[in-house]
């Protein structure tokens, strides 16, 4: 079942229900209208009757009219005539006709009762059927000997009130739900013709996996809202399609030239016999370091295309003392000297390990590339860690590019390294609301580094630098 007839459906229900309530409603108020009038019409004919008086004919609409009647005791000039017949009754129970349609009318026990003495006033209302017809008696005792009178009122007509209300309730409800079904399917048509389109163009990407539908709609109600969502969300697919075609492209062509050399040095190895010590030695040492930066190259591949970075939970982090725990890491292996500059109290928000990651992916660019064996400097501030060194610097080219996936500067093509450390630290960056930078020291060397976004800093961060 589709939306639309969804929508059709419940607008038929709801209006079906209310104008069924509203006519059981009409209904009983009606019928109880028309009880509580023949009760007091009764009641006024029993009174007038005790006074002396006689009846005449009564309309439905309560007009006295003529006194003819038909021979089965109901008016002939039109139905529209309430019959009221009306009888005397001796104290031996004895029932004379006084007025209105001549019709005998049964006489209850309880009628005889008051007829044979009882208290002038007294009354009993009973419910009697006459040649087919029924009709409701009201009797009044005169008091002592004298009897009682009895006016009864034929229900026939208000029953066939009540019958023409409910036919006349049944058509006015089924026109009604016809109304409310079309009114369903017209609404239901327009609000669904945009979400109808929506799901077209949801069926072209998952089948045949075009992500370039153009899935923005006007409006700003909820289907204007999802139309954007899933521009958006086509938008970002399709980039991300496009960013892992080119990772695997790139991926492909840095993997050929450790994976080339590898088969060329497992060639001279089915020769290693034949080798002297020296050249066996540099061969393995050749093996061994290929290995080293196929393994690193693979897993910032794995790191890249899984982002676990992303998953890692938000945190606290004291960014003074993680700084300062990977620089004594790096001056352990390299031997070098790493001087950190630092606020007293840096501490944001953000992912630990991808920090780390960064920071370690900085320090090992510029100890790659300082070969002057002085210091490498780390600033770290509320909003942004650089990297100092004495290298060669970047050419003004370049300054766009090094923060590029595989992107290698022609001066580093014969260091080892997989061009993916400062995409890496740029992404970090990203994740935290900030963005890369490079730029050449004036005299010598390269800035590099990563700001941090406004949503990394805590209150209690101090933005005044101490050296240590």
């Amino acid at each position: 079942m589709t939306l639309r007839q969804k929508f059709v459906i419940a607008f038929a229900v709801v209006a079906a229900v209310v104008a069924g309530i509203i006519g059981a409603v009409a209904y009983s108020t009606t019928d109880h209208a028309l009880r509580n009038e023949i009760n007091v019409s009764l009641t006024s004919a029993v009174g007038t009757l005790a006074e002396g008086g006689s009846l005449a004919p009564i309309s439905v609409g309560g007009t006295p009219g003529a006194a003819g009647s038909g021979g089965d005791g109901r008016r002939s000039d039109g139905p529209d005539v309430i019959v009221e017949t009306a009888q005397s009754i001796s104290v031996a129970g004895t029932a004379t006709h006084l007025s209105g349609v001549d019709v005998t009318l049964p006489i209850s026990r309880q009628a005889l009762d008051l007829a044979a003495g009882s208290t002038a006033g007294a009354r009993v209302i009973d419910q009697v059927s006459v040649n087919g017809s029924t009709y409701l008696v009201l009797t009044q005792s005169l008091g002592g000997t004298k009897g009682a009178v009895q006016v009864g009122r034929d229900l026939d007509e208000a029953a066939r009130i009540l019958r023409n209300l409910a036919l006349v309730t049944a058509l006015v409800g089924l026109g009604v739900l016809l109304v409310a079904a079309g009114a369903g399917w017209w609404l239901a048509r327009r609000i669904t013709r945009r979400l109808t389109v929506l799901t077209g163009m949801a069926e072209i990407v998952s089948r045949h996996g075009q992500l370039e539908v153009d899935f923005l709609m006007p409006g700003k109600d909820e289907v204007g809202r999802l139309s954007a969502s899933l521009h958006s969300m086509v938008g970002q697919l399709s980039s991300s399609q496009q960013a892992q075609q080119r990772l695997v492209q790139n991926a492909g062509h840095e993997l050929r030239t450790p994976l080339t050399s590898l088969r060329t040095n497992v060639s001279v190895l089915r020769r290693f016999d034949e080798l002297s010590p020296v050249s066996r030695q540099r061969l393995l040492d050749d093996v061994e370091g290929e290995t080293r930066e196929l393994t690193n190259l693979v897993n910032e591949l794995i790191e890249l295309a899984i982002n676990r970075r992303d998953v890692e939970t938000v945190e606290s982090v004291d960014l003074s003392a993680l700084t300062r725990r990977v620089a004594a890491m790096f001056e352990h292996r390299s031997n070098r000297t790493v001087t950190v500059f630092d606020d007293t109290a840096v501490t944001v928000l953000g992912r630990p390990k991808a920090l780390e990651r960064a920071i370690s992916n900085l320090l090992d660019n510029a100890l790659k590339f300082d070969t002057t064996g002085g210091p490498v400097e780390v600033e770290v501030t509320t909003d942004r860690i650089e990297v100092r060194d004495a290298g060669p610097g970047i050419a003004a080219d370049d300054l766009t590019k090094i923060f590029d996936r595989f992107f290698r500067a022609d001066a580093a093509r014969s260091m080892p390294g997989s061009g993916l450390g400062l995409a890496i630290v740029a992404e970090v960056a990203a994740a935290h609301g900030g963005a890369g930078f490079a730029e050449s020291r004036s005299a010598r060397g390269a800035r590099i580094g990563f700001t941090l976004g406004a949503e990394t800093l805590l209150p209690d961060s101090n933005p005044h630098p101490a050296v240590t």
